[in-house]
């Protein structure tokens, strides 16, 4: 990593540190530095290691909630899809959806209800909602009777292809994204913006003082231990909020272990199975409103392959590296085959990744004490102590105005700084694009191919107006495999915090999650590059033992 792009400490103490490098915190990292605030932010792993880059790659407004008649929810949604499209468009985009219908009266109601979603976007509305013959809607779903594919058993033994059953369709537009280069620009903002950000910086010790909150953390880069002082604490770390909570509340008044706090959040964790393109060959997303046991199954081109998810299954713990259930694959394949129509086998899957959601518990709000600031059924913020908000919940599309409400919290209670060099009122961050994107009206250059589709394989175009300096280093034209050049893992390793080789092919380029056995071959080379660049150990043989988690044993 370059000097200019290597972790810096601002004057201490530090205004705001937020703890948790996901969408929400890499969120409030971005809105509190713009607003003059003096930022730290630590993540134990790397940039959205967790729940964060496993997220179905949908930015959307949440169809289903419309029958739930959270319309104001709904809306709110949609105007953020907009916002975050014109953040980066290179990383998020517009994507049409097709729904089947198996009646008559179920295509009418779908229908009636897209119409309505399409509405309650207004301005913000990125195509029209439109019905499908039954003849277009099997163009666009070529399972294995509709579409020629061979290979494998009926999808339903015994029984009619699902194709054979739909009277008709409709077509609706959300958007998809990349949601690990989506979080890495958002790093890359923060940083631009004064922020300074640690990945491999496990938080061990957090307890209030008279000044502030004083951190103790683990930098791994450097196996030592290091400290820091905070006016405010923001805990955004997802999923394991109550290991923080736990850390900051239960030694907050008199020092040493206290009574187990309350939790605040459940798990609940999702699976989805990635094959070739050619297995499934779509370019618009397949949504399965209902299964043959209510839930939701989906079919989204992402990255030259297609992603099938997902399950919804509670689970009373939250590994960092979750695995899929015998029940969940049995699920995905049979509902493939029943609702798809195309059979699949394990061999077919080249990889599979699962996602933990941070579920609030109910009544939540009365637990711990406090005052909730905002709270929906998507998100939770929370000030629990003085400087010291935790906000789990929510989704990838609301990131940006959840990191408004935290700051809200924040500085209703007088904790943030004022002063000079600090905004007197919250930023607009709407209004600033991300490090990487185009500004607004420009045309892509050659090598960012910055309006590429990210239904389409991964390629330079990724990094947007950051390409061109990947281009200049040494090994641009040294292919790696799938598309990564060796150039590609210089930059990341000098300007993009790539410490290992998990980073680089997890997170920087998507080999693990779109091939899992191509990402394992890939490893060394990419691992003697990163220790050539950094000097450091570049985990190699845990990298090749998480590869074949991501794999299904013939």
């Amino acid at each position: 990593m370059n000097a200019s792009d290597a972790p810096t400490e601002p004057d201490a103490p530090w205004d705001v540190l937020v703890v948790g490098g996901g969408a929400t915190g890499l969120g409030v990292a971005v809105q509190a530095a713009l607003q003059g605030q003096r930022v730290a932010l630590l993540e134990a792993g790397d940039w959205a290691c967790g729940t964060s880059s496993r997220s179905t790659k949908l930015l959307h407004g949440g169809v289903r909630y419309l029958a739930q008649g959270h319309w104001r929810l709904v809306r709110e949604a949609l105007r953020e899809r907009a916002t975050v499209l014109g953040l980066a468009p290179h990383l998020a985009q517009p994507l049409s959806f097709v729904v089947p219908g198996a009646s008559w009266l179920s295509w009418a109601w779908t229908g009636m209800g897209l119409k309505l979603y399409q509405w309650l976007s207004g301005r913000w509305s990125l195509g029209r909602t439109v019905a499908l013959s039954r003849r277009q809607l099997l163009a666009r779903c070529p399972g294995d009777v509709a579409g020629g594919v061979t290979g494998g058993v009926s999808p339903a033994v015994g029984s009619a292809a699902p194709q054979s059953t739909w009277v008709a369709g409709m077509r609706y537009w959300d958007a998809q994204f990349e949601d690990a280069r989506l979080a890495l620009a958002l790093a890359k903002t923060a940083r631009r913006a004064g922020a300074s950000l640690h990945n491999h910086a496990r938080v061990t010790g957090l307890r209030r003082e008279a000044q502030g909150w004083r951190v103790q953390w683990l930098d791994e880069r450097s196996g030592q231990t290091r400290e820091g002082l905070a006016r405010c604490v923001v805990n955004a770390t997802g999923v394991w909020v109550d290991g923080l909570r736990q850390m900051a509340l239960s030694t907050s008044s008199g020092g040493g272990e206290g009574p187990p706090v309350k939790p605040l959040v459940t798990a609940s964790q999702g699976v989805h199975l990635v094959v070739a393109r050619e297995r499934l060959p779509i370019r618009e997303a397949v949504l399965i409103p209902s299964t043959a046991d209510g839930r939701v199954l989906f079919a989204v081109p992402w990255l030259g392959a297609t992603v099938i998810g997902t399950t919804d299954t509670p689970r009373a713990d939250a590994p960092q590296e979750p695995v899929p259930m015998a029940e969940e694959l049995e699920f995905l394949f049979r509902e493939a085959g029943q609702s798809l129509g195309v059979s699949l086998g394990r061999a077919d899957v080249l990889s599979v990744w699962v996602g933990l959601r941070p579920l609030v518990v109910q009544g939540a709000t009365d637990a711990a004490g406090g005052s909730t600031s905002q709270m929906s059924r998507e998100h939770l913020i929370r000030r629990e102590a003085p400087g010291f908000v935790t906000g789990t919940g929510g989704k990838w599309t609301t990131y940006r105005s959840m990191a408004e409400q935290v700051m809200q919290a924040l500085a209703e209670h007088g904790d943030l700084a004022t002063g000079p060099g600090v905004a007197p009122s919250p930023v607009n961050t709407a209004l600033h694009r991300l490090v990487g994107a185009p500004p607004a009206g420009a045309m892509p250059s050659s090598a960012s191919a910055a309006y590429a589709r990210i239904g389409d394989a991964p390629g330079l175009h990724l990094w947007g107006t950051e390409a061109e300096e990947v281009l200049r280093l040494p090994g641009a034209g040294h292919d790696l495999g799938m598309g990564l050049s060796e150039a590609m893992v210089r930059f990341a390793a000098r300007h993009e915090w790539a410490l290992t080789v998990e980073d680089m092919l997890a997170r920087r380029w998507r080999a693990l999650f779109l091939d899992a056995r191509q990402a394992a071959r890939m490893a060394p080379a990419v691992a003697a590059l990163l220790q050539e660049e950094t000097g450091l150990d570049p985990r190699l043989d845990a990298f090749l033992e998480l590869c074949q988690r991501y794999t299904l044993a013939d």
